[in-house]
């Protein structure tokens, strides 16, 4: 019977063991998403449009590379899809969401 008990608690720690990795694996994703990595498109800078925006580009259209120049620029924050970005920044500095899990937007940082 001894036998018996000492496999069921090891059986029993495993399962514990696939719980805790688990739900940390969980919390790394959740934490991972909630990063400071702002929303980025290629817009064109000259479209702007009160009603919709900025035109949207290929992604291509924003990278120079070889050092030739690109037609569009990184547009930051201004969330969405479709053919238009609106509400967002070209300073990719001001669009990054500081704070982390648990951080309330408008919660002042010290």
């Amino acid at each position: 019977m001894v036998r018996k008990a000492e496999s069921g608690q090891i059986r029993r720690r495993l399962r514990s063991g696939t719980v805790v990795l688990g739900g940390m694996g969980a919390l790394a994703a959740a934490l991972t998403s909630c990063g400071s990595e702002p929303d980025k498109r290629c817009v064109d800078p000259r479209s702007y449009d009160s009603a919709h925006g900025y035109r949207v580009l290929s992604p291509a259209q924003c990278s120079s590379p070889g050092g030739t120049t690109a037609s569009g620029r990184w547009y930051y924050g201004s969330g969405g899809s479709g053919r238009y970005a609106k509400g967002g920044t070209f300073d990719k500095s001001a669009a990054v969401t500081r704070g982390g899990f648990g951080s309330g937007h408008g919660s002042s940082g010290g």
